[in-house]
């Protein structure tokens, strides 16, 4: 999904912001109030960290750790080996550790690299300028910051925090005087020159109540398989212990067989009542992405809006 941490136009809206942001841009060769700049950046930067993620090493380190940890409690169980060889087996488990943290270390330190290219952190500069400044950013990528794909705790890389910044004195009308006080020319300019402002534009759409209920509803649910498992198995247990235990009154608990079957429709109609919302939080994140790329200031999204963005 392209929807940008922030656009040009908002950067662009708070001189002080705008001149520090060209002072990172032309540091690293990169402009960063260039909207379609950006997302080139982005796109390309996400996909070499993805390479270096599942670079051969990763795997080759986790298979090389998990055998030798596992060796030295699966060898001892075989009775068979000699004093000596079970001494060669664990000494080779250790090496295998020895190795696959090397592979780890080296793994890792290739996909930290990554992350901290220098145009990624001049990036991550620039978001730290905005938030300064007072301008919201819409949502910041979870791989963005190095973090899992819960987008939880800090990350390897976190934007960087700076002193907030004083909002502008004065504020400025469209043709930048001050509010309050009438542009030369009278109120007839500053009418023509406010038709004069683009009008391709596109407003930002409000949020709709089925995006909403999305947001208080995505993290619920989730037990009704087991729940309905847990009733089988228990209405099945109970026949059985009728049968054989000559307990007619056991046979009872077959009421749970039903039951379960009802759970485990109400999870599906659950998930299929979550799956309708999520389409509409989905049409509302790329209207917000549509408004955006016209160059509208777009507010910050919520966390289930922003994790929503991280799976798409």
């Amino acid at each position: 999904m392209d929807l940008l941490p922030v656009n040009g136009a908002a950067l662009a809206a708070d001189p002080r912001a705008a001149e520090a942001i060209r002072a990172v841009s032309a540091r690293h060769g990169v402009d960063y109030m260039d909207d379609g700049a950006v997302s080139a950046l982005l796109a390309e930067r996400r996909r070499a960290l993805e390479a270096k993620r599942r670079h051969p090493s990763a795997w080759l380190a986790v298979l090389t750790l998990t055998v030798g940890l596992l060796l030295p409690f699966v060898i001892p169980t075989i009775r068979t080996l000699s004093d000596r060889r079970l001494v060669a087996v664990l000494a080779a488990s250790g090496c295998l550790v020895v190795v696959g943290t090397a592979l780890a270390v080296y793994a890792y330190t290739r996909w930290k690299r990554a992350l901290t290219h220098p145009t990624l952190a001049g990036y991550r500069e620039t978001l730290g300028i905005a938030r300064a400044h007072g301008i919201p950013l819409t949502h910041v990528p979870a791989w963005l910051e190095g973090k899992s794909w819960t987008g939880d705790g800090k990350g390897s890389a976190p934007v960087p925090s700076y002193p907030p910044v004083e909002p502008l004195a004065v504020e400025t009308s469209a043709v930048g005087v001050p509010r309050g006080e009438a542009p030369p020319g009278g109120a007839d300019q500053e009418q023509q020159a406010a038709s004069a402002t683009p009008a391709d534009s596109v407003a930002v759409p409000p949020k709709p109540a089925a995006v909403s209920e999305y947001e208080w509803r995505v993290n619920e649910g989730g037990w009704h398989d087991e729940a309905g498992c847990l009733l089988v198995l228990v209405g099945g247990g109970g026949a059985l212990y009728a049968s054989t235990a000559s307990e007619p009154g056991a046979y009872a608990a077959l009421i749970l067989v039903p039951l379960a079957l009802y759970v485990w429709l109400a999870g599906v109609r659950q998930y299929k009542e979550k799956e309708r919302l999520r389409e509409e939080a989905l049409a509302y994140v790329r209207a917000i992405g549509a408004a955006q790329a016209a160059g509208t200031q777009v507010p910050e999204l919520s966390f289930e809006l922003r994790k929503l963005v991280d799976e798409a």
